[in-house]
């Protein structure tokens, strides 16, 4: 057992941007999505890349950044650290941290995202020393910080946590053999960015394997960084003196490209996804297929056509990657509510992230929840009804579910939304969507 007993809280802040909270969507269901969408880079790949150019020397340059709340919150947290950023109108990121004043991430700009955490590493490992408030996020379960503070103090570094913060010191840090007690994405991308300037060489065990590591790790090794295993359960880092800035591009989305395969699976229709890495979303694409849709994929294209077709539910068992996304159950929820069959839903990773089955009850779907189970009994319509997103990817449960409900839905919270979905209600008005922001 670890001796700190830190846990990120993850409760919502009903006061955080008045307008937003009282933003909703408005959608009109039971009509068929088509055409061609464009994927935006991936929130959970920009944001660690956005932590990484904190350990560069000279200017960073990241390209195909999403416009996301999450993307804001990151800038204006490196901002108040005095980093230099600009950002250009197709939304690149250029940074530099000649100007950096504090190594110290204030609660007012960490408390509303959890992924704040990831500056930890870079500061400690750069500057050799860090100040950084106990971050929040989704009220999808408890987030523990123990992997990332244990990993850090076998390289050499002080810990303390006094009064909701983490300080960390070490004139610098050395290469440890890290054996992580559980698969942590966040905590494997801290441990991989404190490794890479540290003296010696770290073995990261039961890393995470998930596409945005491997997108980090590839990142840090344009930088100058010596990394070898991102992608498998080891990792193993030697450490070099220094890091320059490079000119790099994000990921595309494969969450979002997963949640628009999903609404062309729902509403019967057919969705190309332009800019998409299909080979990050294998689990989720065979899943489709179960549910008896045609997929179609090439270099940087997924297609998902349903027209005609009858739509099957579907087991689902989330895991670490390369296993099923938790990030996508919610979506495959909303499925299982529309199709033939009943489908059971097993949630592995968070131990709140059901909260959206008692909405789509509200809308008349037929599940029996079972702890962190749920089976689904497929109906043949939804109907619409007022509703509320408790976390991101419940918000596009809902929106699924309300683009194939009949009549109207009203979802509310959509704040939520904001935080990973780029234009969510454009790109599903160009695709034939029923839906506006009210």
């Amino acid at each position: 057992m670890s001796r700190y007993s830190v846990v990120i809280d993850t409760s919502p802040f009903k006061n955080e941007n008045k307008i937003k909270s009282m933003e909703k969507f408005e959608i009109e269901g039971g009509k068929p999505l088509n055409g061609d969408v464009i994927v935006s880079g991936a929130k959970n790949a920009v944001l660690p890349l956005q932590a990484a150019a904190l350990l560069a020397e000279g200017e960073m340059i990241i390209r195909n950044v999403p416009r996301l709340k999450d993307v804001a919150t990151m800038t204006s947290l490196l901002e108040g650290m005095g980093v230099t950023l600009s950002v250009d109108d197709e939304n690149n990121i250029r940074s530099n941290t000649d100007t950096l004043t504090t190594q110290c991430a204030p609660y007012e700009l960490v408390r509303t995202m959890r992924a704040s955490i990831l500056v930890l590493g870079p500061l400690v490992a750069r500057y050799g020393e860090a100040e950084v408030s106990l971050p929040g996020g989704c009220a999808i379960g408890s987030r523990p910080v123990n992997i990332h503070l244990t990993g850090l103090e076998a390289m050499g570094a002080e810990i303390t946590v006094v009064d909701g913060y983490i300080r960390a010191k070490a004139r610098r840090l050395k290469g440890a053999k890290i054996v992580m007690e559980t698969i942590t994405v966040t905590g494997t991308e801290n441990l991989l960015m404190a490794a890479v300037l540290a003296e010696g060489t770290t073995h990261l065990e039961n890393a995470a394997r998930e596409p945005e590591v491997v997108d980090l790790a590839h990142c840090l090794i344009a930088m100058g960084a010596k990394i070898t295993g991102a992608g498998t359960n080891t990792i193993v880092v030697e450490g070099v003196e220094r890091l320059n800035g490079i000119d790099y591009s994000v990921l595309p989305d494969r969450i979002e490209t997963g949640t628009y395969l999903a609404a062309a699976a729902i509403t019967g229709g057919r969705i190309r996804c332009l800019n998409a890495a299909p080979n990050t979303l294998d689990a989720v694409l065979q899943k489709f297929k179960e549910a008896g849709a045609k997929v179609e994929t090439g270099d940087d294209w997924i297609d998902l056509d349903m027209r005609g077709r009858t739509l099957k539910a579907v087991d689902i068992r989330t895991e670490a990657h390369p296993g099923f996304p938790t990030d996508m159950q919610a979506q495959f929820m909303a499925m299982n509510t529309l199709s033939k069959g009943i489908g059971v839903v097993v949630e592995n990773i968070f131990e709140n992230r059901m909260m959206h089955v008692a909405e789509l009850m509200r809308m008349g779907a037929n599940i029996r929840l079972e702890g962190n189970t749920a089976i689904v009994a497929g109906m043949p319509t939804l109907q619409g009804a007022p509703v509320m997103a408790t976390d991101l990817r419940a918000s596009a449960c809902l929106i699924l579910a309300g683009l194939a409900a009949q009549g109207m839905t009203m979802v509310d919270r959509i704040y939520h939304t904001d935080r990973g979905y780029e234009r969510i209600e454009d790109k599903l008005s160009a695709l034939g969507a029923r839906i506006k922001r009210v």
